[in-house]
């Protein structure tokens, strides 16, 4: 049984590697083309020198100097940066108020609304943009930082999140809160947000990488190439000529780096996140 079990674990393992390889390769490909010459991109594809970058060290970063040389990548990162963190911070304010009033506050028609709610999960967001669009240039938020920050927001997916956290906190400790004089701000921002950790990593990282990664709505609400962010910019230094490959390569690692560093430092309230378990009661 012992020897069963060692051989499942090899195997488990060996799938593991080769399944991480598969995602892993396409990134040390896009690191080392950008640390190497235009010429040796393509250069010995079909061998292990294809994830190997420049043999001579003062072409590592030549490429990373000259499209920043080119282009604001500069602007276009902090633009990223800025839109993460602010849509980050209001879907945790947003999600969280909403899933504790469907957690934890009573009121009329509160599960149907609910359920309507989660039926909203099965309509693609492309297919509401035309009625977004149209919403924001009304409020004359066109070619704005608020038009590519606000619509998205509220999240029916981490709405229901936050609200299977908070339906595990006991009503009891709300109770005690309340016969102590506080008041339903306090228990949310004092009691509850504190002991959902997990729920708040999960939203606020999940929320920064996909206002990071949105391309087609920025696209569709910026005229103003000072306001781009990263991953509109990536289209623009992909579309002007003369293209340089091995420079398209060093601008899609710069904007990898802050995904991978946020997944590392948050990666273990993540997974309590989606796991649905660690509210902070001790």
């Amino acid at each position: 049984m012992q020897k069963k079990n060692i051989l499942l674990k090899i195997i488990e393992y060996v799938l593991l590697i080769i399944l991480a390889s598969l995602f892993l390769f396409p990134m040390l490909w896009m690191v080392a083309s950008s640390m190497k010459p235009e010429a040796d991109v393509f250069n010995n594809l079909t061998s292990l020198k294809a994830f190997l970058p420049s043999l001579n060290p003062a072409n590592w970063f030549k490429t990373y100097e000259e499209v920043i040389s080119r282009f604001s990548v500069g602007t276009y990162l902090l633009n990223s940066i800025f839109y993460g963190l602010t849509f980050a911070l209001g879907s945790i304010i947003v999600n969280s108020l909403a899933g504790f009033a469907f957690a934890k506050i009573n009121f009329s028609g509160k599960k149907i609304l609910f359920g309507l709610l989660l039926a909203l999960l099965i309509v693609p967001v492309e297919t509401i943009l035309i009625s977004q669009f149209t919403i924001v240039e009304k409020l004359g938020l066109v070619n704005t930082r608020l038009a590519v920050i606000l619509p998205g927001m509220a999240s029916v997916f981490n709405i229901y999140l936050f609200r299977n956290f908070f339906i595990a906190i006991p009503d009891e400790i709300i109770e005690s809160a309340k016969m102590d004089g506080a008041s339903m701000g306090t228990i949310f921002f004092r009691i509850m947000l504190p002991m959902s950790k997990p729920a708040v990593a999960t939203v606020g990282v999940l929320s920064f990488i996909g206002s990071w990664n949105d391309y087609i709505w920025p696209l569709m609400v910026l005229t103003d190439k000072s306001k781009f962010s990263m991953q509109i910019a990536i289209t623009t230094i992909n579309t002007t000529q003369p293209v340089y490959i091995n420079q398209v390569m060093a601008v899609l690692t710069i904007s990898t780096i802050p995904l991978v560093i946020i997944y590392i430092v948050a990666q273990k309230y993540i997974l309590q996140g989606l796991g649905g378990s660690g509210t902070g009661i001790k």
